[in-house]
């Protein structure tokens, strides 16, 4: 076993610890968190591959894009912070499907390989890479850049507090707007 296979099992062991802690806290804050140390693992794998590009891409769009996106909207939508009651259920079955899913895997991979060797391609520069997503992937590219878009504006939107709210009409004597709500803002 080489030091690179060493720092590959590390890093894998540190991003599934982290997605087991993302999946498990009541906190949606740490949770956010604890996607990042995952995702920034991941990135740490694609280095020890030798693939700078998709690690540099995953950190970049991932983790300083979605995730940063993912707590603006926590933040923005005024969820609960701390520990949430309504998410204590119970988590066997999760873990039970979970495992079945990963024990499946694991022996197809197995059954598939019969622990042989595989020869890689050759590796491919940014320019192949840049081409493939621009020209036969633009489609799904865009419509994931107007999904990402849309649910911050949705975030914006459901943060304001008067939207869906009644209008303040205005009272015929002084010019004076009345509120619509007993108790209600100006």
């Amino acid at each position: 076993m080489t030091g690179a296979d060493v720092l590959l099992l590390a890093l894998g062991a540190v991003a599934v610890g982290a997605g087991v802690l993302v999946v498990t806290t009541k906190h949606l804050v740490r949770a956010g968190l604890y996607l990042v140390v995952c995702l920034g693992a991941l990135a740490g794998d694609f280095l020890v591959l030798s693939a700078e590009l998709v690690a540099w891409v995953q950190v970049l769009i991932y983790v300083g894009a979605v995730v940063v996106l993912l707590l603006f909207a926590v933040m923005l939508t005024r969820a609960p912070i701390g520990a949430s009651d309504d998410l204590d259920r119970p988590g066997w079955p999760a873990a039970l499907i979970g495992g079945g899913a990963g024990l499946g895997l694991t022996a197809l991979l197995v059954d598939a390989y019969r622990w042989s060797t595989v020869t890689l391609p050759h590796a491919g520069t940014a320019e192949r890479l840049g081409e493939q997503i621009f020209q036969s992937w633009v489609l799904p590219f865009e419509v994931l850049s107007v999904l990402l878009l849309s649910a911050l504006v949705g975030a914006i939107v459901l943060s304001r507090p008067d939207i869906g709210r009644p209008a303040p009409q205005r009272d015929g004597t002084a010019g004076d707007l009345v509120d619509s709500e007993p108790g209600g803002r100006r």
